[in-house]
């Protein structure tokens, strides 16, 4: 029996230096899977592998020691729990993403429904490479954005209501970038120094900031043979149709110049970081 394994791979199923056993990759977004999905993973790794499964460092889960004889009644068996395999090789692959403001008081934004977005829109998309997104819901950063092709982060544009404040200096002490001061009873905040990080907001007892959400958004990340930190060039995106914008012109960019097993970054080197730049804008700008 020939064995394609090129297309195997594209299907999540990677091999193992055990002949005719393979890695099986699940499709894991957000880092979210249901307690009916878990069971179903469990269930299958006890009856086809080793009993045991592995956390990858992007939030997936891997399962070792699946047969190449088994392969379609695994599939089946997973698509009962709603379980479906991962996708490896040039595409881009699972968004990663922390707990976000549905239970996280630190998080600017809904991380997991942006990633499920996300998903949804790019998931598997065909690339000369492969292509990664994270999303983090503030600036604590658990998610590392900036090791991602194109990284995500929650932020929050902060506005002070001078009739709700009661001049406690909370906000003062809660910015670590010393942007906040108070002074004759009057806040004032220095936008150059401001990161957007809303934790004076949240740390306001009387509700005297008004928060604008958004997010940072950084290009180029690399974590491996090399490593590029992701790179800023709209310091803050309000709108979300933007960010979408934004984010379908970094891989139309990188889906339109780049080389084979090519990465986003090495293809911003090799066509210019001022023209990627401009794309970015001129889709910001649209």
């Amino acid at each position: 029996m020939e064995v394609d394994y090129a297309v195997l791979k594209k299907g999540g199923w990677m091999r193992q230096k055990q002949k005719n056993n393979f890695a099986l990759r699940i499709h894991v977004v957000g880092g979210h899977l249901t307690g009916e999905q878990m069971a179903t993973i469990a269930e299958v790794c006890e009856k086809y592998g080793h009993d045991y499964v592995h956390l990858t460092a992007r939030q997936s889960l891997e399962i070792p020691f699946m047969k190449l004889e088994d392969i379609d009644a695994i599939k089946a068996d997973l698509a009962k729990g709603g379980v479906e395999p991962s996708v490896c090789g040039p595409r881009v692959r699972t968004t990663t993403a922390c707990q976000g403001n549905r239970t996280c008081p630190s998080a600017c934004i809904d991380t997991y429904g942006l990633a499920l977005e996300i998903d949804k829109r790019y998931f598997a998309r065909e690339l000369p490479g492969k292509f990664k997104f994270g999303v983090t819901g503030c600036q604590n950063n658990c998610l590392k954005t900036e090791e991602n092709d194109v990284g995500i982060k929650g932020a929050e544009r902060v506005e002070w209501q001078e009739d709700k404040c009661i001049n406690c200096g909370v906000c003062v002490k809660a910015c670590r970038e010393e942007a906040i001061t108070l002074k004759d009873g009057k806040i004032s905040i220095n936008m150059d120094k401001c990161t957007y990080c809303g934790r004076c907001e949240k740390a306001c007892p009387v509700d005297a900031y008004v928060a604008h959400e958004g997010y940072i958004v950084s290009f180029g990340g690399l974590f491996g043979n090399h490593i590029h930190r992701g790179e800023v060039i709209i310091p803050f995106i309000e709108d979300h149709d933007k960010l979408i914008k934004v984010c379908d012109a970094a891989i139309q960019f990188f889906d339109d110049h780049a080389k084979p097993n090519d990465r986003l970054q090495f293809c911003i080197e090799r066509e210019g970081e001022d023209k990627f730049k401009q794309e970015i804008l001129d889709a910001y700008n649209s």
